[in-house]
């Protein structure tokens, strides 16, 4: 099976999750900045989760080049992904909605932790279907930085409940990272 029905598949349900959270941005209803002040929470946890969403999807995407043929392995490691993505629009609204929390705070860096996860997984399936020598096992090689951002969204959720300011640091500073495409795997596709 090639991958364009894998693509097409990613590209819509990332397209609903942004479509999803940008819906939580309600209109205000008088035209001051007065209004507009109590939305400040959720626009920013929404900038915040669109930056996620754009850089898994960027990053998908230049992975995707590289792949020739998808396994059913493939297919269900990229659903896993695309699970744990679907619930950012949720976390997103709960972080928000409650002017970044302790609680919500560290739920979103759960779903950022193991979206991460579930990329790692897709990644390494993908380079054991097709081999340590294919483009993409290559250019991802250890991959020290997709381990590193596990590693700082555990700390950062463990920092949630002390300071939950610090882990939103830690999560963009995870973004921060990740912000331009991965020159690895970019360079090949």
């Amino acid at each position: 099976m090639t991958r364009n029905r894998l693509e097409a598949f990613s590209d819509g349900v990332l397209a609903i999750v942004i479509t999803i959270m940008v819906l939580e941005l309600k209109v205000p209803h008088e035209p001051t900045i007065e209004a507009v002040r109590p939305l400040a929470d959720v626009f920013m946890s929404y900038v915040l989760s669109f930056v996620f969403i754009s850089i898994y999807w960027n990053n998908h995407h230049h992975m995707m080049h590289l792949v020739q043929h998808v396994s059913g392995k493939i297919l269900w490691a990229n659903l896993h992904l695309l699970f744990w993505l679907s619930l950012v629009p949720f976390v997103t609204g709960w972080l928000g909605e409650n002017g970044f929390a302790k609680l919500p705070t560290a739920a979103y860096g759960i779903v950022l932790f193991f979206a991460g996860v579930a990329y790692w997984i897709l990644e390494n399936t993908i380079v054991r279907h097709q081999g340590p020598g294919s483009p993409l096992g290559q250019a991802v090689g250890f991959d020290l930085k997709g381990k590193a951002s596990i590693a700082i969204y555990v700390v950062g959720v463990a920092c949630s409940f002390w300071n939950q300011w610090v882990s939103i640091a830690l999560y963009a500073l995870v973004a921060a990272m990740w912000l331009v495409p991965d020159r690895r795997i970019e360079s090949r596709a």
